[in-house]
Parts: structure tokens; C-alpha cells; sequence
């Protein structure tokens, strides 16, 4: 009853997971000013103790005190002083906000707002204000005749105030540089390949099956989505213990990332005890949403830096495009290092309970170089860095993941104009296509490539 009256901003993280309601709250732009803000008002307490309680100019050189009328003076400059800066700062912040939205990709807004420098800096400027308000509210009739505490700490405050303010415009131009953007977006994706998809997934998995109950697979029960929207959040888990204490094996119709409808079919169970189970329990271990999340969605930081890439095709930035490429192809030897392409969660006792959509190596190929294949299909120089850097992966990568990176590679050419591309510009992909065979073993298909861009005569 009483989440009906609160705010539908408010409501929304009582209704989440609370994992998710901790990484949504961590990435609000609100929630580390607050906690500068109530550290304030300790200071606040304790500055005024000093002063009006213990009266600390009893036990301090003359040096120290000052008098009330310029303390008070002090503080009230100060404030207007500390809220001109923060006015400032959050002006430059909306600039670099709305510069990213426009020329790379609007998701870069919700990386620089959680990022903690960020936060941190807000938060400063935000404390600092609430202090010297607080102060100057009272010690405006008080009767003392000298304060040490409040105008040192207030000075303090103001020293904080400009260095952090100083700090903030290096952080925003430095954040905004192309190399610095791609690298935080490839970090914050082998973040979720280490923590989250590592412990959620990998603790797992297994590569063969066993039995999977076919004997129970006539009588399989559906669920469906209760809602529509984005398939956010799956307690694995939680999933695996309670379809061990059912005995019975949840199949997945829908994956993390996946838009979907109410009604549709998101997953199945069969088994001995699927006839006497609560299904609503098994959907309430998913979390659907109106927005993707990160959490446990890799692709949304492979869309991330393919939307950069593409953007800046679009932008005649072909260098950036490039950074993002060269980031890519990194995040690529983490998936094929931490992820292990199975579908099977088994149980503690080795028992399947969990089955996923299938997954292969070439499917993360496709989602993290498609994209930008497609929308650089003329653009040769960026063509010719993207095969450089499969051939690259290539060299560093299992060899069971060869076929695949030169089976895209290939399919990439293929889609080339030969008539219209210049003559470097061949010689240069041509290089990158023969590294790429030489690793992969496709020397004499790369001849026939090769007599495509230089036919024989007669």
C-alpha cells in the first residue's frame, strides 16, 4: 500500500532484485552527493561542538581566533562562492553530456554519470554547499564573541571546493578523449566476463549433458513472460537449487538481452516433478525490464563500442572508429579466454538443471564486428583494420576458433567493390588477408581472394 503512494522513480528499486537495485542506485548521479551531503552534516555538529560547546578558543593561540562578525562574513561569501562553482560544474557536466549524445552514442551518458570520479566530484561540491549553509544558519545569532573551528574548516571547505573544481574539468576533457572512452567500455565489459558471468555462469557449467530426463520430455509445462520488455537478470543460482530440490530441468526460450513480449514463451521445465511445482517461482527468479541492463549482458558493452565505432564512420573520424575496433578485438580474446561455450547448468551433484540458448565463438564475432562491417561497407581503411585485427586475434586465439574468424573475414571481402577501391588501399587489405590465411591455414584460398582483386589476363 504504501509503494503506490511513492513516486514511480522511488517505487521502481523496491520493485528490483536486490542486486539490481544496488548497481541501478550506484549508477544515479544522486547517490554518492547524498552520502557527501550527510557526511556534511556530521561536520556540521561537530564543528559547532567545537565552537559553541567546548568553546575551542579557550585552548588555542590568539592566532587561530576570529572574530564572529568577520566569521560570519567568511561564510556567507563562501557560500555564494562554493555555489558559483557548483553551478559551473554542472553546466560543464551537462556540455560533456550532451556532446556525447550527439557524436558518439547516447548509452556513453549512463558510463561518465556512475562513473566514481565523477560522483565523487559532485558529491564534494554538493557537501561542502550543505555545510557552509548549515553553518552560516547557526551561528548567525550566536552570542560568542570568537569561533577557531567553523572558519578554519570553512576555509578548508572553499580550498576543497576549487582544487576539486580544478579536478573535475581535467577529468571531463581527459574523460572525453577517444582512447580513454573505448578502454572503459572494454574494461567495464571484462568486468562482467570476470565477476559477474564468471560466477553467475562458469561455476556451472558443464560440457556434457548426461541424462537430461527424456523419458519426461512428452509432459513439459511453459512459462511466460508475465510483462513485456528486456530480459534483465537471472538468479542462476537460485534456479539450479530449486530445480534440484524439484528434479526437474528448466530449458531457457529467452536469453539476457532479449526484448520480449507478455505472453511469450520464456522458459520450460520438465521432469519427475514437474507436476507439482509452483511456477510462478521459477519466473520470479527472472527480472524483465523496460531498459537493457550490464549486469550479465556482455553484448550491450559490445553494442556500446560498436555504436562508437559506427558513429564516428559517420563522423569521417576513421582513427576513432579504428580505437574501437582495437578495443573489440581485446574484449574478444576475454570471451574466448573466461566463457565456455556451453548451454548446460548442472546442479552440486552433476546433474543438468539449466539449459541456454546455445552460444558459439561466432555469434560474439558477429555481435561485436557485424555492426561496424556493415556500416563501414565503403570505407576501406576501416575494412582493412578490422580484418587486421581478426588476423590479430587469430594469432592469440585456440586454433578451433580459426575457421570462424576467416569465414567472416571472407564473408567481409566478399561484400568489397574491387572496381572502386584504391590501389593501396587493396595492397594494404590484401596484407592483412594473407596474415590472417597465413595463421589460419587457408594459404590457397587466399590465392583465389587474391586473383579477384588482380585477375589474370586472357
Amino acid at each position: 500500500m504504501l509503494l503506490k503512494i511513492l513516486p514511480v522513480s522511488l517505487r521502481k528499486y523496491f520493485e528490483m532484485s536486490k542486486r539490481q537495485r544496488k548497481h541501478e542506485i550506484q549508477m544515479t548521479i544522486w547517490y554518492m552527493p547524498l552520502i557527501y551531503i550527510a557526511a556534511s552534516i556530521v561536520f556540521v555538529i561537530a564543528t559547532l561542538y567545537l565552537d559553541l560547546s567546548f568553546q575551542l578558543e579557550q585552548y588555542t593561540y590568539e592566532f587561530f581566533r576570529i572574530n564572529a562578525d568577520i566569521t560570519r562574513m567568511l561564510v556567507s561569501t563562501l557560500i555564494g562562492g562554493i555555489l558559483t562553482l557548483s553551478a559551473f560544474t554542472l553546466n560543464s557536466l551537462l556540455v560533456v553530456l550532451t556532446t556525447f549524445s550527439g557524436q558518439f552514442s547516447p548509452r556513453m551518458l549512463i558510463n561518465f554519470v556512475s562513473d566514481k570520479r565523477t560522483q565523487h566530484a559532485l558529491g564534494i561540491f554538493n557537501g561542502n554547499f550543505v555545510y557552509v549553509l548549515l553553518v552560516f544558519l547557526f551561528i548567525g545569532n550566536a552570542e560568542y564573541e570568537y569561533f577557531v573551528a567553523v572558519p578554519t574548516i570553512t576555509i578548508l571547505m572553499a580550498f576543497t571546493s576549487s582544487v576539486t573544481f580544478i579536478y573535475f574539468i581535467n577529468h571531463a576533457t581527459t574523460w572525453m578523449q577517444v582512447h580513454n572512452i573505448t578502454d572503459s567500455m572494454k574494461q567495464s565489459s571484462e568486468k562482467i566476463i570476470n565477476q559477474t558471468l564468471r560466477k553467475d555462469l562458469e561455476a556451472y557449467r558443464c560440457e556434457n549433458p548426461g541424462n537430461l530426463l527424456e523419458d519426461h520430455q512428452e509432459k513439459t509445462f511453459h512459462i511466460g513472460a508475465v510483462q513485456s520488455g528486456y530480459v534483465q537478470l537471472v538468479d542462476y543460482h537460485t534456479m539450479i537449487e530449486e530445480a534440484r530440490k524439484d528434479n526437474i530441468i528448466v530449458q531457457f526460450k529467452a536469453q539476457v538481452g532479449d526484448y520480449i513480449l507478455r505472453g511469450n514463451e520464456l522458459i520450460s521445465y520438465w521432469g519427475p516433478g514437474a507436476d507439482h511445482i509452483e511456477k510462478e517461482k521459477y519466473g520470479r527468479m527472472i527480472s524483465i525490464g523496460y531498459k537493457e541492463t550490464e549486469l550479465q549482458d556482455l553484448q550491450m558493452g559490445m553494442h556500446k563500442l560498436a555504436e562508437i565505432a559506427i558513429k564516428s564512420i559517420s563522423n569521417d573520424d576513421p582513427k576513432t572508429a579504428s580505437n574501437a575496433i582495437y578495443r573489440m578485438s581485446e574484449l574478444m580474446l576475454t570471451v574466448e579466454d573466461y566463457i565456455t561455450f556451453t548451454p548446460y547448468l548442472m546442479d552440486k551433484d552433476g546433474q543438468v538443471r539449466v539449459i541456454l540458448l546455445s552460444e558459439s565463438f561466432e555469434y560474439y564475432i558477429y555481435r561485436g564486428f557485424g555492426y561496424i562491417r556493415h556500416y563501414a561497407r565503403d570505407n576501406h581503411l576501416v575494412i582493412t583494420d578490422l580484418v587486421g585485427s581478426i588476423a590479430s586475434i587469430a594469432e592469440s586465439i585456440d586454433e578451433s576458433k580459426h575457421e570462424m574468424l576467416w569465414d567472416f573475414a571472407c564473408n567481409t571481402i566478399d561484400h568489397i567493390e574491387e572496381k572502386v577501391i584504391y590501389e593501396l588501399d587493396k595492397t594494404f587489405l590484401l596484407q592483412e588477408m594473407e596474415r590472417l590465411a597465413m595463421t589460419t591455414g587457408h594459404k590457397l584460398d587466399y590465392y583465389h581472394i587474391y586473383r579477384r582483386f588482380y585477375p589474370v589476363d586472357g
